[in-house]
């Protein structure tokens, strides 16, 4: 994590400083801007590195960079009205602009190479219909030729930190996009806050999510869990594959990025089956380019609103990992018919559709505030009893607070939840027998608004092995950190799911002395060695009250 890496953290803060410099002072602006810049980088070098890899293994590859492009605008001219407007490919290389006078850069990158990453994917493609919009507005020269510098030199250390520390180049470049975007203001200001990687990847480690599954995040934002899926998935490929020896991470997970182990057939499934929607363009833009920095070359994220009536898709998913925005409201007259709950409260909506989404057998992992868990309103106990009786509630790991600093400090739940019933069955018998309580004390991090990472890894590694261990015969002790706890117990509590409701509280028992020996000891603090006949001659007020106080308890 950048936090242990102060060069790389104050590269950084260069950059964003030049954009503030620079006239972009927001946030979101300057984060897109940027993306666009780390997106043109990341192109050239994937590709050279893949003409050398072509190169080395007699292998055919195609450069993204060879030959000629015609803006989409000019195709439908003739072959000689086409000429003027044609533009060799290798020009639009990030390693060949930089190389030019700032005045040329700029408009090289604003009429030139910002066209063609926008149209890189073909008119038909998702990414394009989604850049269609995108601008590029870096207003001076001078702030294109320091920005670009500067990220230069941030791959420089990006490159020579996975040389050293042994850590992917993709995870760094992670760490360095969720600094990037960690800066943006506008976080937190409608229950949207990103989630921490680590997080993510416990949860992906809950789920274990395969190759065919089709995966879904119905609020993605910048995708997160759609990358944590796709990399515990080209993670376990690899261990099939016979990769060993994989190092654990610092969070102490198993996780490499490097997809260049798949066959065409499985990046083609991968490729199909990881979906996500955002109501933020901005988001979605982002989501897009990072799930292709990180090696899906064209990712399924859309522009949609998945509570609204637009959005009718049901039954559809195997998984569904998320992170819904929870302090937000919709408008009643939005809000799809076919989702039951009487609240306009998106924690609660979500949640319920979430279990729409899934499919029967469809596992969903979602993180809600934990006021969902105890909340007595009516809405609040009709999702939690579907969730109890309608699918089979297999764990509530509770969170501290700190997890979402500096975002927020609200305290959070992960739910994970298996769909056994659909809305419209009859419930023969509930679908949970027994559910698995776990409290987090700790996530490897300080929950304080630093977030420094710790020595440990805290509960992670804790969690994931006891989940997959958890058995109603043995995990019965409540003055434990996690328990299960039968239906029938749960019902008759209501259906509240939070941890201290079935935590027994352990007392420790403390013996203190008699009160005679202790006064004993402070007359002896105060007088030192003076025998007890002495004692009524001395007259000071503390000895004086010591002695009454002994004489009244005789």
């Amino acid at each position: 994590m950048l936090q242990n890496n102060p060069k790389l953290k104050s590269k950084i803060d260069q950059l964003w400083n030049k954009f503030w410099s620079g006239g972009i002072s927001n946030p979101l602006t300057a984060i897109e801007q940027i993306t666009y810049l780390l997106f043109m980088k990341r192109l050239d070098n994937l590709d050279l590195e893949q003409l050398s890899a072509a190169e080395f293994t007699g292998e055919k590859y195609t450069s993204k960079f060879s030959g000629i492009w015609i803006p989409p605008e000019h195709r439908d001219k003739s072959e000689k009205d086409k000429e003027p407007f044609a533009v060799e490919r290798n020009t639009l290389r990030w390693s060949e602009f930089k190389r030019m006078q700032a005045e040329e850069m700029l408009q090289h990158v604003q009429t030139k190479v910002f066209p063609f990453l926008k149209d890189m994917n073909g008119t038909e493609s998702n990414f394009t219909h989604h850049m269609k919009n995108a601008v590029f507005i870096i207003p001076k020269p001078t702030l294109l030729v320091e920005a670009v510098n500067t990220i230069d030199e941030i791959f420089e250390v990006m490159e020579t930190d996975s040389r050293e520390k042994g850590q992917s180049f993709q995870d760094i470049q992670g760490d360095v996009y969720e600094m990037l975007l960690s800066e943006i203001a506008s976080a937190g200001k409608n229950g949207q806050f990103r989630t921490p990687r680590h997080i993510i990847k416990l949860m992906a480690q809950l789920v274990q999510p395969q190759l065919g599954h089709r995966i879904v995040d119905p609020a993605c934002g910048t995708g997160g869990f759609l990358l944590g899926a796709y990399q515990y998935i080209v993670t376990q490929l690899a261990i099939k594959a016979g990769t060993k020896d994989l190092p654990t991470d610092e969070d102490g997970f198993v996780r490499t990025s490097v997809a260049a182990g798949l066959t065409e057939n499985a990046k083609h499934i991968l490729q199909s089956t990881l979906q996500g929607y955002d109501i933020d363009s901005t988001m979605v833009r982002l989501g897009l380019m990072n799930l292709m920095m990180h090696g899906i070359a064209e990712p399924q994220i859309d522009y949609k609103d998945t509570l609204s009536k637009s959005y009718n898709q049901e039954s559809e998913y195997d998984i569904v990992m998320a992170n819904p925005p929870f302090t937000g409201s919709i408008d009643k007259g939005d809000i799809n018919e076919n989702l039951q709950l009487a609240t306009t409260k998106t924690e609660l909506l979500f949640v319920e559709n979430i279990y729409r989404l899934l499919k029967k057998g469809g596992t969903g992992c979602v993180i809600v505030p934990q006021g969902v868990l105890y909340g007595s309103g009516k809405a609040f106990k009709d999702l939690r009893e579907t969730l109890v009786n309608r699918c089979d509630l297999k764990a509530v790991v509770t969170m501290p607070s700190g997890v979402f600093k500096p975002y927020a400090g609200v305290s959070t739940a992960i739910l994970l939840f298996t769909k056994v019933w659909g809305p419209k069955d009859k419930v023969s018998q509930p679908a949970t027998a027994q559910v698995w309580f776990y409290e987090m004390a700790a996530d490897g991090y300080s929950l304080d608004d630093k977030r420094t990472k710790q020595e440990r890894n805290g509960d992670l590694q804790d969690i994931v092995s006891k989940y997959h261990a958890r058995n109603p015969a043995t995990d019965t002790d409540r003055k434990q950190k996690c328990f299960m706890v039968p239906h029938a117990e749960i019902k008759a509590e209501g259906f509240g799911l939070s941890f201290s409701l079935y935590k027994e509280d352990v007392f420790d028992e403390i013996v203190y002395e008699v009160p005679s020996v202790i006064l004993d000891r402070l007359l002896e603090a105060e007088v030192g060695e003076a025998s007890g006949k002495d004692l009524p001659k001395i007259r000071s007020g503390i000895v004086k009250e010591l002695l009454e106080l002994r004489e009244m308890i005789g």
